[in-house]
């Protein structure tokens, strides 16, 4: 078995804990005394620093909430000054502004370490060629993975998003053996080579993967592997936390949570610890990140973890696949978006009305976005020209908003349904089996 940092990934579970509850006592102590709203917060629940001596009395502080970060942008929670900073990264928020995440050289190397066991763990070696299909830029994906599989000796092929001819052209020419991507986009890339006639198992050399950035099943898997040929492991992360962090090792049994970098909790409706292997809410602590610290951040997904030893000799704790969120935040094409955030858009625009209705479908594993508004009765018209203006102005505002394509439909009034209580402005169709 091999490994990237065996003394850490293979340290008994008694040393694990007692190096957590050393850092979790640390970290708190450091976003008291630099972090104002962290500071008011402790300080509400009738807390400092010192109360904490142990995990149960940890779990008295405070949650930190997705409506902290709107509320404190752009940078109300970064600890450190811009100077210290190395780069920053932004991702969608729950409205028109976005979560930015600052990084400090430390925090850039953790990262990068924590994806380094992660590909290490599953047979990734420096004589791998990782062809990585992450967008590059604003968001995590794309330069998170770069610098991981840099950091164990990886050749990158920087390819990004899109231009998929161009993507199995360079499959087949260079000796590309892994890629990284969300597991739809793998699914599309199988589908163009099936017409043009490529065999991935015997035209190009490919034998592992790295998906995530979306919701995906096991079955998915299986057929992704089986059509295929190439390993695909998932991974597990959010902007909030470095950007993808965690990866599952060669068994596919739970993403390894490096727990000298994450304390996870996963807690019922009650607010009660979880037993191992049953779901829950996810509450996230950053045990060392230094600019932008999360100490128990609700992100609002629904999994498990388990503890016990994995087979492939790790002693740290395995998250299951994501089963589902504790909020509205839906995850289109591995873009986080909030029916607010199109809510949002809809508002600003004087000839719809506030009526709208979201559907999501799934075709070939690939997440298509339907938004059917209602026209507001002072500007119906007959002139199919003019709507289709006007429909294409809605698709290309919501695009510059949510950083995805959507296929506006304007409907007349009184068109969509009306509900008593709580509106349902979503219907999600999308299924992964």
């Amino acid at each position: 078995m091999t490994f990237w940092n065996e003394e850490i990934e293979t340290m008994p579970r008694a040393e694990l804990e007692k190096l957590q509850l050393s850092l979790l006592k640390k970290q708190v102590r450091t976003m008291y005394d630099s972090s104002g709203f962290f500071r008011k917060r402790m300080t509400e629940a009738g807390l400092s620093p010192d109360d904490i001596t142990d995990f149960e009395s940890f779990r008295k502080v405070p949650f930190m909430n997705k409506s902290d970060l709107r509320d404190n942008y752009p940078d109300g929670l970064f600890v450190r000054p811009c100077e210290d900073l190395v780069r920053m990264h932004v991702s969608s928020g729950t409205t028109g502004k976005p979560t930015i995440v600052g990084y400090t050289a430390k925090d850039l190397e953790d990262w990068a370490e924590s994806l380094a066991r992660g590909m290490v763990s599953f047979g990734m070696t420096d004589k791998d060629i990782l062809q990585n299909c992450h967008g590059y830029g604003l968001f995590t994906g794309g330069l998170g993975v770069h610098y991981a599989a840099e950091k164990i000796g990886v050749t990158v092929l920087p390819t990004g998003t899109g231009n998929t001819d161009r993507q199995i052209q360079l499959m087949r020419d260079l000796p590309v053996t892994a890629f990284a991507g969300t597991p739809s986009y793998l699914f599309h890339i199988a589908d163009v080579c099936d017409g043009i006639g490529v065999d991935l198992r015997n035209d190009t050399k490919m034998r592992l993967a790295i998906a995530g950035g979306e919701p995906w099943s096991e079955s998915m898997r299986t057929k992704l592997q089986n059509r295929t040929g190439i390993r695909v492991h998932n991974c597990y992360g959010a902007s909030e936390l470095y950007g993808p962090s965690f990866l599952e090792c060669s068994k596919q049994c739970g993403a390894h949570v490096w727990a000298d970098l994450c304390y996870l909790e996963i807690l019922d409706k009650n607010g009660d610890l979880c037993a191992d292997g049953e779901r829950g809410e996810m509450v996230i602590t950053m045990l060392q990140k230094e600019a932008f610290p999360v100490i128990r951040y609700r992100i609002g997904d629904i999994s498990a973890i388990i503890r016990e030893p994995c087979e492939c000799g790790r002693t740290h704790p395995r998250l299951m696949r994501i089963s589902g969120r504790t909020d509205d935040m839906l995850v289109v094409r591995g873009i986080n978006v909030f029916p607010s955030q199109v809510e949002s858009v809809i508002g600003e625009i004087q000839y719809l009305s506030t009526f709208y209705h979201i559907t999501l479908e799934n075709r070939n594993y690939t997440d298509d976005m339907a938004v059917e508004v209602e026209l507001d009765e002072s500007y119906l018209t007959d002139d199919m020209v003019e709507l289709g203006r006007m429909s294409k102005h809605v698709e290309e505002r919501l695009k510059s908003v949510l950083n995805i394509k959507t296929n506006v439909k304007l409907v007349l009034p009184g068109t969509l349904r009306r509900f008593e209580g709580k509106a349902q402005h979503v219907t999600d169709n999308r299924r992964y089996d």
